[in-house]
């Protein structure tokens, strides 16, 4: 008899691949009960045995300590590279954020210096400058009478300290 309810069954319902379930006919079908829960365990005396058992396992794998150690190690250069990037990146942004300040503070500058040379040099007549050397200070054009000429002295500068003669001879030989 319980062939013959698998059958009606199986005719009843019917599932495609996706799992998606098909009714066959008319009737509604009955509720199926489903399968009562395992009780819960309660810890204690096989929890030993669990952990056992996994260091069994674990010993079959390979996990030993001086893989273990080994795997420490790689673990601590890998942090050790990480922050020494990090550390490094860090230095180049505030590199280029100080480079970025002292570009902008030299176009400030620039900008500074063109107002103010532009600012002098409006303020400059020629004019003026030259009637001034010319009219109080009795500057000259140079001329053919006016220019002295001197013996060059073996070294390379010449220091001043009294009027320049007349015949232009500053060194004896």
């Amino acid at each position: 008899m319980a062939a013959t309810r698998h059958t009606a069954r199986r005719r009843r319902y019917d599932t495609d691949r996706q799992g998606n379930m098909y009714v066959y006919g008319n009737a509604v079908p009955k509720q199926e009960v489903g399968p009562k829960r395992a009780p819960k365990r309660k810890p204690g005396a096989k929890t030993a045995a669990r952990q056992r058992a996994l260091q069994k396992k674990n010993a079959a794998a390979g996990i030993n300590p001086v893989y273990m150690v080994f795997l420490s190690a790689a673990a601590a250069v890998a942090v050790v590279i990480c922050v020494g990037y990090l550390c490094l990146q860090a230095d180049i942004v505030n590199r280029s954020e100080r480079v970025a300040s002292l570009q902008e503070e030299l176009a400030d500058l620039n900008e500074q210096n063109t107002t103010a040379y532009n600012a002098a040099e409006s303020s400059v007549n020629l004019e003026t400058v030259w009637e001034r050397a010319t009219g109080e200070m009795g500057m000259v054009y140079v001329a053919e009478g006016n220019v002295v000429e001197y013996a060059r002295p073996e070294e390379d500068s010449v220091v001043q300290y009294g009027d320049i003669p007349a015949d232009g001879i500053l060194v004896q030989k």
